[in-house]
């Protein structure tokens, strides 16, 4: 799979499961943070994000604080976790 496939999913996702109804998949960096600064996005968007990247491709995030933080970092983050978590080469 394309890293950008991958990314542009994400995008999508996120979009989606936020009812981000300004903003489009070109308005996300993948390399810019999802948190405070860049997209802006808190908490309780961080569950919403984590219930719709676990149904869609079946991942699970741990308890650890610190490692979740890692992983939501930015979508550039996001795919390359999901890519290990799920064996997907990514090109």
């Amino acid at each position: 799979m394309k890293r950008e496939t991958l990314e542009h999913e994400i995008k999508e996702l996120i979009i989606s499961a936020l009812d981000l109804e300004d903003i489009t998949v070109d308005d996300i960096d993948t390399n810019a943070p999802l948190f405070v600064t860049g997209l802006g996005l808190d908490s309780i968007d961080a569950l919403e994000l984590g219930m719709a990247l676990k149904k869609k491709y079946d991942v699970n995030f741990k308890a650890d604080k610190e490692a979740n933080k890692e992983y939501f970092k930015s979508v550039a983050h996001l795919a390359t976790y999901i890519a290990e978590t799920k064996n997907i080469t990514l090109e």
